[in-house]
């Protein structure tokens, strides 16, 4: 063994092997493992007597997608997960929030917390939309404003859920960001058709080009139209992982530090511990400016689908 004691090896070995020619004590063993994985006290006890160091909780493991409900149809995986759970639990919230200030035929004279908030971001929609989108009425633009308000709601509550302890961030696994920027990349490009029919494809070549260049001009017109799909999702998951992942890493610093049982180590523990909670207020203002950015975005966009660029 590597750097072990006779003693410790042999406190180990009887840890594992006490009653390895028991079938239950096997069975038990195998339980352990397959419930607990790296986990369970057997693979701690077998890296104990390979001379490694038991397994040290990844950051990263707060963002573990694990199915709650496993659903197999054939080669297909329906699980319900923690992401559907929480993407269930914000719209919940949001339908709740909504009703509950807009019962009995409307909100109060004098609105309380709740339905300022509601009644804020009703208001913050349509500014946007008519500063962003240009060349077309108030009542056309407006009929956009009941679709972007969905985004920016969904938005708002779901990306600051991940500071809440013991939840999940929805929005931190980038397939799921590229899924909502890709719908709504899509259906952009459908009312860029709507309004402009085939002359919504004039954007990618622009007029006067010569005959020989056209074919590359399209080529590089397509490919940052068709990628801003992609920037969406990579923004939104990269500032949700990388700003959720350091909170996570100075909070476990913190708490070691504490459990030391040391003046010393305490001591030094209100540095990384005032970081956290300055980090915080950051992080929950860059979770909420995500949904402003990514309103922003769909006005821009969309103006750029219904005026072709100009």
């Amino acid at each position: 063994m590597v750097n072990r004691s006779p003693d410790e090896v042999l406190r180990a070995a009887e840890a594992v092997h006490e009653s390895s020619n028991e079938i239950a004590f096997l069975e038990c063993l195998l339980n352990d493992l397959h419930i607990n994985g790296v986990e369970s006290e057997a693979f701690a006890e077998t890296l104990f007597l390979a001379g490694q160091a038991p397994t040290i909780p990844s950051p990263l493991e707060q963002f573990s997608i694990l199915p709650l409900i496993p659903m197999n149809i054939g080669h297909l995986y329906f699980s319900f997960t923690n992401p559907s759970l929480f993407m269930l639990l914000t719209l919940g919230l949001v339908l709740l929030l909504v009703h509950f200030v807009t019962k009995n035929g409307g909100g109060n004279s004098v609105p309380n917390a709740w339905q300022s908030l509601v009644e804020l971001i009703y208001d913050f929609v349509p500014n946007p939309v008519n500063e962003q989108i240009g060349g077309l009425s108030g009542n056309v633009k407006q009929k956009f404003s009941p679709r972007i308000s969905v985004t920016f709601t969904f938005s708002f509550f779901r990306n600051p859920q991940g500071m809440i302890p013991y939840s999940f961030t929805v929005t931190s696994h980038f397939l799921i960001t590229l899924g909502l920027s890709f719908s709504i990349f899509i259906g952009i490009t459908l009312v860029g058709f709507q309004r402009n029919g085939l002359h919504f494809l004039s954007f990618s070549l622009p007029a006067g080009v010569p005959l020989p260049l056209a074919p590359f001009l399209v080529l590089l017109e397509l490919i940052p139209h068709c990628f801003r799909a992609l920037s969406s999702g990579i923004r939104l998951f990269a500032n949700m992982m990388a700003g959720h992942s350091s909170v996570k890493i100075l909070s476990g610093f913190a708490w070691t530090m504490l459990c030391m049982n040391d003046l010393f180590y305490f001591i030094g523990d209100l540095g990384p511990l005032f970081i956290v909670l300055a980090l915080t207020g950051p992080e929950l203002g860059v979770a909420i400016s995500q949904a402003h950015v990514s309103t922003i975005s769909i006005c821009i966009y969309l103006n750029d689908a219904t005026n072709l660029h100009q």
